[in-house]
């Protein structure tokens, strides 16, 4: 086996090792990048970068001009689109019995205005919460106080107005996060991505398209207080206990759930319109330059957002000048191109990636093979956790292993979605939330994804405390080291998917499916007239397609790359397929059966109580996973039609 070692710019380096696995040669690479301490500080880092701004406008120059200087061919795309504010002239306020509150703090495209009810407790707004808390209390006309955690802002809001309440106020509890106490949160609660005044489409123009809005947009108003402000409200708030399960660690407040006594909430947020840009720089392929990976990471942030938005920026920059220097320097041919992406308005909910998404859709949805988020890689020295398509469960386990060095502890697959360390802390997949920066690329565009953390509590994300002196106190002063780690994880990931001639996307791993078809089975046995047999005919198909794509590779010469490309086409066509083509992106856009959000996901269907309507369901989820099986097969004659 050969050894290889490339230098690159004397701030890092890269190892080729070579090894044959079957008849496919892979390539296995270690990147020995050294993050100096104020690499960050000095390149990205500012005391302010919203989304829209100068200072993000400036930034977004630098990293072209970077692109520009490594020869990267870098093009912008500008949007333009409605971001919500405070208004500086009618701030939001909060009015209860003699108390006024007047926070800094919002959450952005939160319905606006006046809205007076009954206040109450109800822990961190999911269903089940709320359920306990209609045991002892209405909520129809309540203002419901909420505790940050568990689910995004928009799901607790969204949930909080299916059950009748009229505002909600979200607060951090002491218990969840460690942070001074009066620390002001921010947010947003569009229950989708991109801008909402847009929906399914891009923002390129506004004056192109009639007005509209996402089916996602609160109509009731929502704000964000103080733990200071939360305390004040519960220790009056009133009403019967709330229950062990309820209770935080907010000083001298008992956490009753209230019901008595009124509060008004003003909330007067005000639209503006925002020119942002993304900026990218490709490395182009030299075989198959139309397919490519994309490594993103946003740059804007409420405030300084150092573990936000600074560290994968650099990680960004950096990553493209170790890529160049392999192509330039080290005779390094990518087969696949590489994209890097510098995206703006990510805290209003992946703005400036879904507008992309949108607007050059028919142009990417089945040539992009994988998008790695490079979003808050770093917030403390603790897990790795990382959230993916089960297509990149196999090629996580793997990178790990190989990048086990700088991990300094090793890593193996255990169970279905469980990754084991021999350390006290567990590296853990967990599934990919709808406020994941990954997430729109997954769901919406049916794009393998992946975004993966180093964590510990790490309480300042989203707050205007997130800097390089909280980072680096959470780091114990090594954020370099694990920033330089991350790197090298995402780093030898990409590599792997633009190197071989076989991409390394696992479809056997989508064994999730089993479990939600049998979800759907059992929630159809407790009613009349149900059946779900072609559903889990097409369940057989999906496994038989993924069986023949196993059997296909056992018998392909790996070293021909037409062959290998008829695989991967095979192999792409599974995520893409499992978006639904029957629900309309503008009001349902994460369409995608099994990990999207909607009445048509596996999940919504096993909920279902009307008979008509989950009949419905069941036909269309079936043609989904039926079609998904029939592009899986890739020729028209080996299609199973058993249904």
């Amino acid at each position: 086996m050969d050894l290889i070692l490339f230098s690159l710019g004397g701030s890092s380096a890269l190892c080729f090792h070579k090894s044959r696995v079957g008849k496919c040669a892979l390539i296995f690479v270690l990147f020995c990048l050294t993050f100096s301490p104020d690499w960050c500080k000095e390149d990205f880092d500012r005391p302010s970068r919203s989304a829209g701004s100068e200072e993000d406008a400036r930034l977004g120059n630098r990293i072209f001009d970077t692109f520009k200087t490594l020869e990267m061919e870098p093009w912008t795309d500008i949007h333009y689109v409605q971001l919500q504010k405070p208004d500086s002239n009618r701030p939001n306020t909060i009015q209860f019995g003699s108390d006024a509150f007047k926070p800094e703090g919002y959450l952005a495209y939160s319905g606006t205005g006046r809205a007076q009810g009954r206040l109450v407790y109800g822990n961190y707004g999911r269903q089940e919460d709320l359920t306990v808390v209609q045991q002892s209390v209405d909520l129809e006309g309540s203002v419901l106080l909420l505790r940050a955690g568990k689910i995004s802002f928009a799901q607790q809001v969204d949930n909080a107005a299916k059950k009748g309440a009229i505002a909600v106020l979200i607060y951090p509890d002491p218990q969840d996060y460690k942070l001074v106490a009066t620390t002001e949160l921010y947010g947003h609660v569009h229950l989708g991505s991109g801008d909402p005044y847009t929906p399914g489409f891009p923002s390129f123009n506004h004056t192109q398209f009639a007005p509209t809005k996402s089916s996602g947009l609160p109509k009731i108003p929502a704000q964000t207080i103080t733990p200071n402000t939360a305390s004040a409200l519960l220790q009056k708030i009133g009403g019967p206990d709330a229950g062990r399960n309820f209770k935080g660690q907010l000083e001298s407040v008992f956490y009753k759930l209230g019901g008595i006594k009124n509060i008004t909430v003003e909330v007067n947020n005000m639209l503006v319109n925002k020119e942002i840009h993304n900026v990218f720089g490709v490395i182009k392929g030299f075989s198959d330059p139309d397919r490519f990976i994309v490594l993103g990471a946003q740059r804007d942030a409420w405030g300084q957002g150092y573990a936000k938005a600074t560290v994968g920026t650099s990680v960004l920059v950096e990553l493209a000048k170790a890529f160049h220097e392999m192509v330039e320097k080290d005779g390094f041919r990518p087969r696949r191109s590489l994209v890097f992406a510098s995206w703006s308005a990510g805290e209003y909910g992946s703005v400036g990636a879904t507008e992309w998404l949108e607007g050059y859709m028919s142009s990417i949805d089945k040539n992009v093979f994988t998008y790695i988020s490079l979003d808050g890689v770093v917030m403390g020295h603790g897990s790795f956790v990382a959230s993916a398509s089960p297509l990149l469960y196999s090629l996580i386990g793997s990178t790990m292993n190989e990048v086990k060095q700088s991990f300094s502890f090793i890593c193996t697959q255990h169970q279905q979605n469980v990754l084991l360390c021999n350390i006290s802390t567990a590296c853990r997949l967990r599934p990919m939330s709808m406020d994941d920066p990954a997430y729109p690329f997954l769901a919406f565009s049916g794009i393998p994804s992946i975004s993966f953390h180093f964590i510990s509590a790490y309480p300042y994300y989203g707050t205007t405390l997130d800097n390089m002196d909280h980072l680096n106190y959470q780091t114990n002063q090594h954020t370099s080291e694990i920033t330089a780690t991350a790197a090298k994880f995402a780093g030898q990931m990409a590599l792997k998917l633009v190197h071989d001639h076989l991409l390394y996307l696992d479809v056997s791993r989508y064994d999730g499916l089993s479990t939600a078809v049998r979800q759907i089975y059992i929630r159809s046995g407790q009613l009349k007239g149900v059946s779900p047999s072609w559903l889990n005919q097409a369940r057989g198909s999906f496994q038989r397609a993924a069986g023949s794509i196993k059997l296909a590779i056992d018998k392909t010469d790996l070293s021909d790359p037409e062959a290998c490309r008829i695989l991967n086409d095979r192999i792409m066509s599974v995520e893409h397929s499992l978006i639904s083509p029957y629900m309309s992106p503008v009001e349902t856009p994460f369409r995608h059966i099994l990990l999207g959000h909607g009445p048509h996901t596996l999940a919504s269907i096993a909920q279902t109580n009307d008979t008509e309507q989950l009949r419905t369901q069941l036909a269309l989820a079936t043609w989904t996973l039926q079609g998904c099986a029939n592009a899986m097969v890739g020729n028209i004659w080996d299609i199973d039609n058993e249904i």
